[in-house]
């Protein structure tokens, strides 16, 4: 048996060095993935908690907010169905304005802390810009209750006309028939008759405060419509 040589005992300790080091390098490059994986989460987890800590310190400022919208809030019994009631007042909306709505369906009821949400998927609508802007106006005088979240609009195969998609949030609370009928007693401005405190829970309470409201003429109806849209998307060519 030939013994082996220094110049191939060379070789194959280089050839050793080599796949050492390529073994290394593979490893380098999953250990340095990994940790660019795990400094976006802490970068995220960090960015988060600066947010919860920031909505922490202003826990009174949104404890007084919710106290606030909460009283806007219609409260219904827990058995009571309210699909209509919330039909009801988005169809009379967009009739009052000229918006024709073909096809609405509700959707499940989401309970959020001690609200609750009724999502209205409006799957086509059809009307002139000016009967949409003052339809949302309508909306929006609804206060807390009503929220337009997703509003598509493309134009319609009618001339003058558009057409598309929305979903309404209908926000309210539940609570037992005795509450929800206590709900409505609530006290009458100074200087109106006896009486004049609203029936249905918080809701006849909104109406009062639009009725005394100053009257919004048509021209500042667009931006206040707007503000009640949380998203609007408008493609640039029409789909069907």
């Amino acid at each position: 048996m030939s013994a082996v040589s220094s110049r191939e005992k060379n070789m194959m300790l280089i050839a050793m060095v080599v796949v050492l080091y390529a073994v290394a390098a593979l490893c380098f490059k999953k250990q340095s993935e990994n940790w660019k994986v795990a400094q976006r989460v802490y970068v995220n987890a960090q960015k988060k908690l600066q947010e919860e800590n920031a909505l922490i310190a202003a826990k009174d400022e949104w404890a007084e907010k919710y106290e606030q919208m909460r009283d806007l809030m219609p409260v219904f019994p827990y058995e009571k169905d309210v699909d209509t009631h919330w039909l009801n007042i988005m169809d009379s909306a967009a009739t009052r304005n000229g918006l024709t709505i073909a096809r609405r369906q509700t959707s499940k009821e989401v309970e959020v802390g001690d609200v609750y949400e009724l999502p209205i998927d409006c799957k086509d609508w059809e009307g002139t810009l000016e009967s949409l802007v003052k339809f949302l106006y309508d909306l929006h005088q609804e206060g807390a209750m009503l929220d337009v979240r997703q509003l598509f609009i493309r134009p319609s195969n009618k001339p003058g006309l558009l057409k598309g998609t929305f979903t309404l949030y209908c926000a309210y609370m539940r609570g037992d028939a005795e509450k929800a009928r206590a709900a409505p007693k609530a006290e009458a401005p100074k200087g109106a008759p006896a009486g004049a405190a609203a029936e249905g829970g918080a809701t006849g309470a909104v109406e009062e405060a639009v009725s005394a409201a100053p009257a919004v003429s048509d021209a500042a109806a667009p931006d206040a419509a707007a503000k009640g849209v949380a998203g609007v998307q408008t493609p640039s060519s029409d789909a069907n």
